[in-house]
């Protein structure tokens, strides 16, 4: 397969629009032109997994953690990022990451995160903002559903559990058109008035230009009339962390111990005990100390993330139970969710040199240890 197939999935897995601002997720080395004759899935793409691509005959290396994430100026190989960057150009492997783009995705890292622990009922802990716009446009009532079905098939009208949301108003447009016009109604230099119908639909910003090319494709208007606007209400099923609940309530000595089974921690730090059962729980995987009073807002009694300073476990406030339970453990499972769904999408995919042309890394990149 190219490499531009491929691409097209691993967008529709973790749509890039959905990443921080802040991060760098996407094709990070290779031709989107490039034939690929295997995919190798893992956490971080160091220079011992590219030796595994090597080795397995991949050249795509899909990665959580983004390995080129700062500016680099020089690749010299001075350090682990500049040395697995030289081998994979050199052997002619593409690497792929996924990073927040699948961190604020509704069923993403935290989504997995919840499952893994058997929480309940999960939902969005921080919502995005920013991220939702509204089209309004006007035809007439004979392109009317066309156009609409054409719109909702791009993407547009989903809110929340529904699809093919709009609005749709009666009124009355007015044209004239000039010596270079080509009226769909009436001549040129003829005032027109004309029934028309108002389409209103909202739609994630990372699909305007999908939605505007449905748009200009349907419209019989050789002028369309459109507006974007974009919209302060947050998006509750795209955003970081999320808050779920168990059935049945635990101690929190119980609640630690399932948690440490569970994504195989070998060691977990946490705020002092606050005597509370353990029935609301609130995740983010990697770092998360920036939504301790985002889990504090939501009523959970505990929270659960990773890479927390010493002073951050003041904050807590014997409002919940702060836990750190290592930054690779609480993303420990999305590659293997990475894997079962792209074994899903491309089922047409299977190189001869290899029985199955997508594969799990089988590297432990994780820097921490324990003693």
């Amino acid at each position: 397969m190219k490499l531009s197939d491929i691409l097209s999935v691993l967008e529709e897995m973790a749509p890039l629009g959905y990443a921080e601002d802040f991060d760098n997720v996407g094709l990070l080395v290779g031709n989107p032109n490039q034939e690929i004759d295997g995919v190798l899935v893992c956490h971080d793409a160091l220079e011992s997994v590219i030796d595994e691509a090597i080795s397995k005959k991949c050249n795509l290396v899909v990665c959580f953690h983004p390995i080129l994430f700062s500016g680099i100026k020089k690749i010299t190989g001075k350090n682990y990022v500049e040395r697995a960057i030289l081998k994979a150009i050199k052997n002619d492997i593409a690497i792929y990451a996924v990073h927040t783009a699948l961190d604020n995705h509704q069923k993403g890292v935290n989504k997995i995160f919840c499952d893994a622990l058997g929480l309940k009922h999960s939902k969005v802990l921080i919502p995005k903002e920013n991220y939702i716009q509204k089209l309004v446009t006007y035809t007439i009532p004979e392109n009317f559903e066309k156009l609409r079905n054409a719109l909702f098939d791009a993407g547009a009208g989903t809110i929340g559990n529904y699809e093919d949301c709009s609005f749709n108003s009666k009124g009355i447009g007015t044209y004239l058109g000039n010596e270079n016009s080509n009226p769909q109604i009436g001549e040129r230099f003829e005032f027109v008035e004309n029934e028309e119908i108002k389409i209103e639909m909202t739609f994630e910003k990372h699909l305007q230009g999908k939605i505007l090319k449905a748009l200009f494709k349907n419209h019989v208007y050789e002028e369309v009339a459109y507006e974007i606007y974009q919209l302060e209400n947050k998006h509750q099923n795209i955003g970081l962390g999320r808050v779920g609940e168990f059935e049945n309530p635990l101690s929190e000595t119980e609640f630690l111990q399932l948690v440490k089974e569970k994504l195989q921690c070998e060691g977990i730090r946490h705020s002092a005990f606050t005597g509370k059962s353990i029935k609301k729980v609130a995740v983010l995987g990697g770092s998360g100390s920036f939504a301790i009073k985002n889990a504090i807002s939501s009523g959970a009694d505990a929270y659960l993330t990773a890479d927390l300073k010493y002073h951050q476990f003041y904050e807590a406030e014997n409002q919940l139970l702060l836990a750190d339970i290592g930054h690779f453990e609480s993303e420990r499972f999305t590659k293997n969710y990475i894997v079962d769904f792209l074994k899903e999408k491309i089922t047409n995919f299977a190189p001869n040199s290899l029985q199955c042309g997508i594969i799990l890394s089988e590297e432990n990149t994780n820097p921490v240890k324990y003693f």
